[in-house]
């Protein structure tokens, strides 16, 4: 059983709104720190975050759009039709594109302080679970945090691999934990090729990790409120993020 509510993150010189979800009990538990697609916070967000503190885990999801307001920030409620879903990511981009490196590292430290403060978050290192653009930042925050997160796992994330001097595949030698990544087949956000670079420069790295496909699911094949949703691979994604959690909490 997990309780969920509604908690305010010292951000800065303001503050991100977050759902907060927690085991009964009194803890102290290891805590997760989980990444929202470019969606936003909404139901499945809260349902999915109430999934894994049910396995024992305190789970913290920011809304990382916090400086454009409070969530939800759009009409969310028409995401099940895949032209109403493209039209939101219109919206959405420039808030997305505001998301910079430096941004993600000084929000995931706030984040990370929020955590740490608490009677019921053990201590030690967090994992952080991300979905499209919150995968990609989850690997941003460990690359900037690496001795405060000891793994993430990212799914269905876009653009880890471009062109540009600050990509977020360029700064993976400075993880020291382990990375889970798994891609949607066909995704145009993260093509084959663009995976092969990943692996390559995890390879090269050193960096502990597994790289996997799921073929046959589209970009966001894990939100069950849109028009990627697939039950199949979403299933295999709770499967793949359970195991990075116990191996990591529990050796």
């Amino acid at each position: 059983m997990a309780h969920t509510t509604t908690v305010d993150v010292p951000v800065g010189d303001g503050v991100a709104d977050a759902i907060l979800a927690r085991p009964d009990g009194d803890g102290p538990f290891p805590a997760v720190l989980f990444f929202m697609d470019a969606f936003g916070l909404r139901p499945r967000l809260v349902e999915m975050a109430g999934r894994i503190a049910s396995r024992g885990h305190v789970v913290l999801a920011p809304n990382l759009f916090h400086r454009a307001g409070r969530a939800p920030l759009f009409d969310l409620s028409r995401l099940n039709d895949p032209e109403e879903r493209g039209r939101a990511f219109e919206r959405i981009m420039p808030l997305v594109a505001a998301l910079t490196p430096e941004v993600v590292a000084g929000d995931t430290a706030a984040y990370l302080d929020f955590l740490a403060t608490r009677d019921d978050v053990a201590p030690g290192p967090v994992v952080v679970t991300g979905y499209c653009m919150g995968g990609t930042n989850a690997l941003r925050a460990i690359e900037a945090h690496p001795d405060r997160i000891a793994a993430v796992a990212s799914f269905h994330a876009g653009r880890v691999v471009t062109d540009a001097p600050d990509s977020p595949h360029l700064g993976v030698g400075s993880v020291t934990g382990e990375l889970y990544f798994a891609h949607a087949d066909q995704d145009r956000s993260m093509t084959p090729e663009q995976i092969a670079t990943l692996e390559a420069a995890l390879d090269a790295a050193g960096v502990r990790h597994r790289s996997e496909l799921y073929v046959g699911a589209a970009h966001g094949f894990t939100m069950a409120d849109t028009a990627a949703y697939d039950e199949r691979a979403a299933e295999r994604h709770w499967v793949a993020l359970f195991d990075l959690l116990d191996r990591t909490f529990r050796g």
